[in-house]
């Protein structure tokens, strides 16, 4: 069992990303990270910290329940320009989980960029 992001548009040829619960898990610490905070330190992933205490456009990404819910348009193209800076940022001496997360945000941008073609939500299920 694993969970997909992917256009809210119901045609079956849309691009989508995926991954297990853990490797989901894994990605948003990755992405927390990169933004200069621990996920782990946040309210709803077992911290205090309140998501109004840290500077991320990628907020509404980080801080959404896994498989239930969307992103709206407006939310994809304010974490957009983000997450197409991460994937422009230099490799780490061929770290191959820096690889393996980049491919995953370049995933991420193929279905963001296709949903604010199409005027649809970014799924989560």
């Amino acid at each position: 069992m694993g969970l997909m992001l992917s256009p809210g548009d119901d045609d079956v040829t849309s691009p989508d990303v995926s991954w297990s619960y853990t490797g989901f898990n894994m990605f948003r610490e990755w992405l927390a990270r990169a933004e200069g905070f621990t996920l782990a330190e946040m309210t709803g992933f077992g911290g205090d910290r309140t998501w109004s205490s840290v500077s991320t456009t990628l907020a509404p990404l980080l801080d959404h329940p896994d498989d239930d819910g969307s992103l709206t348009p407006a939310q994809c193209a304010a974490i957009l320009p983000r997450l197409e800076a991460i994937t422009d940022q230099q490799q780490e001496d061929g770290d191959p989980v820096h690889k393996r997360r980049v491919d995953d945000v370049r995933q991420l941008v193929t279905v963001v960029k296709y949903c604010l073609a199409k005027e649809v939500e970014l799924v989560f299920c």
